[in-house]
């Protein structure tokens, strides 16, 4: 088994190279697209999962999660439930518990989805639990991307507006980075099992 580090400096990941998710992206904005994406879905034993909420500058101000993003291996599904709503599709998914979802850091995410959908969350792994298996310490997304694949993630886009008439590419390929990097860290995490 490759030996693992615990933790990571900032100077260290500074060095590695910058990566993102390069592959295909399916965008969804309408409900009759979720519904059937998230029946698709439902198929794949894993699921790379993340939300973006738009951020908020003022006391007291809150805003609901904007996007959901679901990773499978060779495709990223980016919901935009601003505009395609949350559909029972989507919410049988995120309750099945034949369909383990796996994100970093995910109780906040899973706080604002119950408390917006009554939604019900089953089989959610946190990558930031499941690395403390292999003696990892830095949990958060970017160290640990650092720590598992040797690259280094810009977080550039997490403060924009993910409620935008138009997402930009910028926005599109950050998004689908947390999926899918949060899918391919915990199967290279397992491999060492």
């Amino acid at each position: 088994m490759e030996r693992l580090q615990k933790s990571i400096s900032r100077e260290e990941i500074d060095k590695l190279p910058l990566f993102s998710y390069t592959g295909p992206v399916t965008v969804i904005e309408t409900p009759q697209d979720a519904q059937a994406a998230g029946g698709k879905l439902r198929l794949y034993p894993f699921l790379g999962f993340d939300t973006e909420t738009r951020p908020a500058f003022h006391k007291g101000e809150c805003h609901n999660v904007a996007l959901l993003q679901l990773a499978v291996p060779d495709n990223v599904y980016l919901f935009r439930l601003n505009k395609c709503g949350f559909c029972d599709s989507l919410r049988q998914l995120l309750e099945d518990q034949g369909v383990f979802k796996i994100g970093v850091g995910i109780r906040d995410d899973l706080r604002n989805l119950k408390k917006e959908h009554q939604l019900s969350p089953n089989s959610f792994i946190d990558l930031q639990d499941y690395a403390e298996k292999f003696g990892i310490t830095d949990k958060a997304f970017s160290k640990l991307m650092a720590i598992i694949f040797r690259v280094r993630i810009s977080k550039r886009q997490r403060v924009t507006n993910w409620e935008a008439a138009q997402l930009t590419e910028a926005q599109i390929r950050y998004a689908a980075t947390d999926a899918w990097g949060a899918l391919k860290m915990y199967e290279r995490l397992s491999s060492y099992l």
